[in-house]
Order: C-alpha cells, then sequence, then structure tokens
C-alpha cells in the first residue's frame, strides 16, 4: 500500500472511531455545546477562507443570509475556498457525466453534478481529506453491530458493497479498501445489466434508491436474483412503508435509510429504525412549515467542510418529525419521513375559497395506499386546479380510476380543501437512472395566497 493511501485509510479509521464511539451524546444541551464550539472555529477561520466571505466577522450565524442552489451557482467561486470557478470545474463533471469514468479529480478534488431533481442542476466539490473522513463518518453512522468483524478482522473475508446510483464518484470509491470490496453499479445501463455481477458478488451491504431495491426485489422472487444481504440501504429517493415491505418480503431483511444529498450526508437510520439528522457533523435550523411543528425544511449549515460552503443552505425537502424520542437514546433529532421535495405538496383552495392549504406528501400518499395491491404505481401532477392522475393497475382501469376519484373527493372533504379537477391517463415506466417522483406541483392555481 502506498505511503498516501495508507494515510488516507487512517484518516477514514480515525474519522470512523471519532463518529462511532466520541460523539454520542446523551443530552440535548452536550450536542448543542459541540455545536457552538465547531460553528466558532468554522465562522472564525474556514469561512474567510471563501472569497464570498472574506470581508465579513460573523459571531453569530443568523447573521448570515440564506443561500440555495441557485445562489450558490450565481456566485460559484465565491462559495469555494480553493478560487474555483465554474467554468474550470463543469467541463471535469460533463466528461465524467459522457464517458462514465468518474475516476478523473481536478487536482486532488472531487467534482460532481447532482440529479437534479430540482429542476436545476448543481455542482458540488469534495477534496481528498473531506472524501476519506466522509467515508469513515458514513461507515460509523450506516454498518450494524453483526458486519463490524467484516470490517475489522483480517482473517475475515471483506465486506462486500454493491452501491446503485445514476453517476458514481470518487467519493463513493474512496469507501473502497483491502477491507471493503465495493461494486458500483451504473443505473443508466439498467437492471439486467448488473444481475450477474451481483449475484457473482453476493453483497453483504446493498445500497440503492427504493425504486431500484423494488427492481432487485422483484428479480430475488423470480429467481434471477439469489443474493442474500444482511443490510439494505435506501438512498436518493422516498422510501415507502409499501416499498419497505416488498423489499423485505424479498430478501427478509428491513430497509434503512441514508439521508444523503450533494449539500452532505444528512441522516442515518439508528439500530431502532429510526431515522436521525446527522447533528453532529451539520448544524440544522428548522424552518417550520405549520403552526404545530409537525413538519420543517432544513436549513443546513456544514462545518466539517472545508472546500465548498455549505452555510444556512435551504433544502427544498419537507422532513416530519418523529412524535416521540426514539428507544436508542440519540439526542440527534429524530425524523418520521423524509416527505419530499417543496413541490410535492400539492395546493388547493380551503372551501370558503379564500386561501390555498397544503395538502403534505405523506397524507396523499396514505389515502392512496388504502387500495392496496391494485393501485401498482401512479404519479399526481398538478396544474392549477387540474391534477392528472396516471397509474398502473393488473385490475380494471377505469374501476380504479372511479374509486381513486371517490378516495380523493373523501379527502379533500376531510381536509377541508375544495377538490380538483382530474383526468386519468396510464403510469409509463421512467429511465431506469432517474429518481421517482410521484407527486409534482406544475403550476399554482393563481389568485389565492398559500397558508402552510
Amino acid at each position: 500500500m502506498s505511503s498516501e493511501r495508507l494515510i488516507g485509510t487512517l484518516r477514514s479509521a480515525l474519522s470512523f472511531i471519532h463518529s462511532r464511539y466520541r460523539l454520542r451524546f446523551t443530552r440535548r444541551k452536550q450536542l448543542e455545546a459541540w455545536q457552538a464550539k465547531q460553528l466558532k472555529h468554522f465562522l472564525q477561520r474556514v469561512l474567510p477562507q471563501a472569497r464570498r466571505f472574506k470581508d465579513l466577522t460573523v459571531t453569530d450565524l443568523t447573521d448570515l443570509p440564506l443561500m440555495d442552489k441557485a445562489t450558490l451557482m450565481g456566485d460559484f467561486t465565491g462559495f469555494n475556498t480553493r478560487g474555483l470557478s465554474l467554468e474550470q470545474v463543469l467541463p471535469v463533471a460533463r466528461q465524467a457525466e459522457e464517458s462514465r469514468d468518474f475516476s478523473p479529480t481536478l487536482g486532488d478534488i472531487t467534482v460532481g453534478l447532482s440529479s437534479g431533481t430540482s429542476g436545476n442542476q448543481g455542482v458540488f466539490l469534495v477534496s481528498a481529506l473531506e472524501r476519506q473522513r466522509w467515508a469513515g463518518i458514513l461507515l460509523a453512522r450506516t454498518l450494524p453491530r453483526h458486519l463490524m468483524p467484516r470490517l475489522l478482522c483480517p482473517w475475515r473475508a471483506p465486506l462486500r458493497i454493491a452501491f446503485f446510483l445514476r453517476a458514481n464518484s470518487r467519493l463513493y470509491t474512496t469507501l473502497a479498501s483491502r477491507r471493503i470490496d465495493f461494486a458500483f453499479h451504473d443505473l443508466t445501463l439498467g437492471l439486467d445489466a448488473s444481475l450477474t455481477r451481483l449475484n457473482v458478488q453476493n453483497p453483504d451491504v446493498l445500497v440503492a434508491p427504493a425504486t431500484v431495491l423494488l427492481g432487485l426485489a422483484e428479480a430475488v422472487l423470480a429467481g434471477r436474483l439469489t443474493i442474500r444481504p444482511s443490510h439494505i440501504l435506501s438512498v436518493a429517493e422516498v422510501l415507502e412503508s409499501a416499498d419497505a415491505d416488498a423489499i423485505h418480503t424479498a430478501f427478509g431483511v428491513v430497509p434503512q435509510q441514508i439521508y444523503q444529498a450533494s449539500e452532505g450526508f444528512l441522516g442515518y437510520t439508528c439500530e431502532q429504525g429510526t431515522l436521525h439528522l446527522n447533528e453532529s457533523h451539520l448544524h440544522i435550523e428548522p424552518d417550520w412549515l405549520d403552526a404545530e411543528r409537525t413538519r420543517f425544511q432544513p436549513i443546513i449549515t456544514d462545518f466539517s467542510r472545508r472546500t465548498q460552503m455549505i452555510v444556512r443552505y435551504r433544502l427544498n425537502d419537507i422532513l416530519r418529525v418523529a412524535e416521540t424520542p426514539c428507544a436508542c437514546g440519540r439526542v440527534e433529532r429524530a425524523i418520521a419521513a423524509v416527505e419530499g421535495r417543496a413541490d410535492d405538496v400539492l395546493w388547493l383552495p380551503d372551501l370558503a375559497g379564500r386561501q390555498l392549504l397544503a395538502l403534505y406528501p405523506d397524507v396523499l400518499r396514505r389515502a392512496l395506499l388504502m387500495h392496496g395491491a391494485s393501485l401498482q404505481e401512479y404519479e399526481i401532477h398538478q396544474q392549477g386546479l387540474h391534477w392528472q392522475i396516471n397509474l398502473r393497475t393488473a385490475d380494471d382501469h377505469a374501476s380504479l380510476c372511479a374509486a381513486l376519484s371517490a378516495s380523493v373527493h373523501a379527502l379533500c372533504a376531510q381536509q377541508g380543501l375544495q377538490p380538483p379537477a382530474l383526468s386519468f391517463g396510464h403510469w409509463q415506466a421512467p429511465p431506469p437512472h432517474a429518481k421517482r417522483r410521484r407527486l409534482k406541483l406544475l403550476q399554482l392555481p393563481e389568485g389565492l395566497p398559500c397558508t402552510y
């Protein structure tokens, strides 16, 4: 092993130990004190290295304005500490996308493109040091205890990980080592192209978007796939309860979740099956969407990053908080669900026609799940006061359309909403590399204010 690779492995190992065994807070005040210490160093020593912040003296995080993807892309050079421009990094990312060779870097910097599900694609930068730390943090937060010997004991076979995503990255392949057999599967090639290699590897850990896990589950039930992973992680998409049940049935393993985006490693599932925000490495301000404080959009500051500044970055995701503390004892905020993006929320007028009220994704999904196995797939697109519902069923299409229409009208009556005009069509499968988005707001109804 080269000295450079040895140093990288040691960094990942130290990050693993620090995250798994030292950053275990038993009281919320302990966590907040840790965050305050890290933020102070970040604001004083790291942030001024980026041109956007070099002339600012910041003592309180809330003194800084909010940012989002458009802000970041509009002043890309100003938001990174290497002074890299968009013109410098975009060719590297686009060449990787076209060639499907994701190994080239810009010096020690990995350049990646986000998937662009919110409508505009973003660019992220990660240094070699950050990649190595990320690998340690990810394994510390997601690897179950029963697989630890495969990682740590040299006389055991290496830990085998199969990873499915639209695009690979040096960020992910940093996980590969003598103790980890890491295999990337390119979703742009389709699932069938991966089945033989997947059977040969027989992974211990399977990581993929929910729709891909469903496709692999179908291959298992059809006898085309013989793998038996002991740990399954859903990434990149909302994991619905029906999906989780189908995956569990096929593999005999309850899928867990990783909440990861180009903006950072945001959350992980604990041993109790609860999703926790990764607050020992991030500061997260909740922007509450309702008076009851049950849902929020996260505003994140990643004080562990040193290359690309993610500071008071407002994500487009909607998180629903858990109603009770998690039995695992962690004080990092417990999340009942990542419901989707803000434009997955559909809006309808109240009964008086004075305002638009939000119909949240989980509320609508629960109503549709009442139709059971007859509703195999669906998508709803809202254009003003009109909903286009495309669905797939093994039963009579017209009968299910009528039943769904009744369910939508009943739900609207229950929520105090005027029902939309409905049109129905047939669901078409998206490309295998596309993220699933069941709900999409294309255009708000005009003339009324929105009220959460």
